[in-house]
């Protein structure tokens, strides 16, 4: 099937079919407000708990220095806490999130929190780096519940204004990703590393409540779930423009996986800054949570097409910035904050296209767009440990700057890229 639809009747489209989903798939709970989508309230939580649970798989990155001297491993050893998370994290979006297709989506939801907590309970207790080892990994593939929420907030939201929904829960997972870092290294220097896995397992259990009780029912039409994986290769096939924003985006967060790995290696082994420095550092990272629901906002009213290349340009500079800037720790702020704001300006827009392209398959095709991603993300943080190893911050800064510059020419020489014809606006009469 070819996306040959106009932008105006493909909205149209889905729009009748989200509302008439809600009709007939939903039972009306507190925070569902017929046509007008999911409650201020429940957009709320689903930002929390969507941010809490990707929160977890950030928690050992700002203190794999502490990891390393505690499981008795070496520094370039550690760094497989992060490749294999994202590799379980990278492996459940692409295994569990079809799930979301066909099972009750608040039951599979709240149940998924659940186990979260067992395993965050079992990574503060590893007594050694190969049960920590096998804990993230499981770790990884259990918190991608917080991308069968995000589609179904997007199946409850009418066309018109789901960039705007999609990029306030962004928002939660963007801060979720960036307190993980500063709470981490807070909680480290104060505590230990063991304390934010427990206090985490606390948090998920919270979670779980919260979404029993706020969330309404969402159950998909029945399918088979090898059916389901089997459609992952037919939707790769059938939708050109897909296959390019996915690529872009795993090669953007890859970049953005490699600098985040080393900078904590970078601040602590050359400008002499303590656990809690690195976490405060971190901040930097909360210009992308103000820049998702803007990314949004642009993207309902049809600028996708500049934002595409835009963002991975601003990418490649901000790390070209950031290794030009090793000795100033301004300039390595500065790199963070371009580095986040192309982050959020390229995944908004990306997830709001493909997501029109077959309403009924939303969670695979998110899964399928954030599995991929978060393998780059993998290759990303091994790439990091090896190349700091060798070549220091230059090789990681170098290598980080060239892979959203590869995305940056994809997206310009593809006619799939989306930036040769303009992106009609979401009619404003659908609101």
């Amino acid at each position: 099937m070819t996306d040959h639809r106009s932008a105006n009747n493909r909205a149209l489209i889905c729009y009748g079919e989200v509302i008439g989903a809600a009709q007939n798939k939903h039972e009306p709970g507190i925070g569902v407000t017929g046509e007008q989508g999911v409650s201020a309230a429940v957009t709320l939580v689903l930002a929390v708990v969507c941010g809490l649970a990707v929160a977890n798989i950030y928690f050992a990155q700002p203190i794999l220095d502490v990891l390393a001297r505690a499981l008795h491993t070496t520094e370039g050893t550690v760094t497989l806490v992060v490749t294999l998370t994202q590799i379980g994290y990278a492996a459940g979006l692409v295994l569990v999130l079809p799930l979301g297709d066909m099972l009750e989506n608040r039951a599979l939801a709240s149940r998924m929190v659940l186990v979260t907590a067992v395993v965050l309970a079992a990574a503060g207790a590893s007594p050694n780096l190969s049960v920590f080892l096998v804990a993230s990994v499981v770790l990884g593939l259990t918190s991608v519940v917080a991308h069968i929420l995000l589609p179904f907030a997007a199946a409850l939201t009418p066309a018109a204004s789901r960039g705007r929904i999609v990029g306030r829960i962004g928002s939660g997972i963007t801060l979720g990703v960036l307190l993980a870092r500063t709470m981490s290294s807070l909680v480290t220097d104060l505590w230990g590393w063991r304390t934010i896995f427990f206090i985490s397992a606390g948090l998920m259990v919270l979670s779980s409540l919260l979404l029993r009780v706020m969330l309404p029912t969402r159950t998909p039409a029945p399918a088979h779930y090898s059916r389901a994986l089997v459609s992952l290769v037919d939707l790769v096939r059938s939708y050109p423009v897909l296959r390019v924003r996915t690529v872009c985006q795993s090669l953007l967060f890859a970049g953005f996986s490699a600098y985040w790995t080393a900078i904590a290696y970078e601040l602590i082994g050359h400008h002499h800054f303590s656990q809690a420095g690195v976490g405060l550092f971190a901040l930097v990272g909360a210009t992308g949570a103000i820049a998702l629901p803007i990314s949004g906002w642009l993207a309902d009213r049809g600028y996708s097409r500049v934002l595409f290349p835009t963002a991975l340009a601003i990418a490649t500079v901000a790390m070209l910035v950031a290794c030009l800037g090793q000795h100033q720790v301004v300039l390595l702020g500065l790199g963070g904050v371009l580095l986040d704001l192309g982050m959020a300006g390229h995944q908004v827009p990306s997830q709001r296209r493909i997501f029109e392209l077959r309403p009924a398959a939303r969670a695979s095709i998110n899964g399928l767009f954030m599995g991929s991603v978060f393998g780059g993300g993998a290759v990303g943080s091994a790439l990091a440990g090896i190349l700091y190893r060798h070549d220091g911050w230059t090789g990681v800064s170098l290598a980080a700057a060239a892979l959203p510059a590869l995305g940056l020419l994809l997206t310009i020489a593809s006619p799939a890229g989306d930036v040769r014809r303009p992106t009609t606006p979401v009619p404003q009469t659908l609101v």
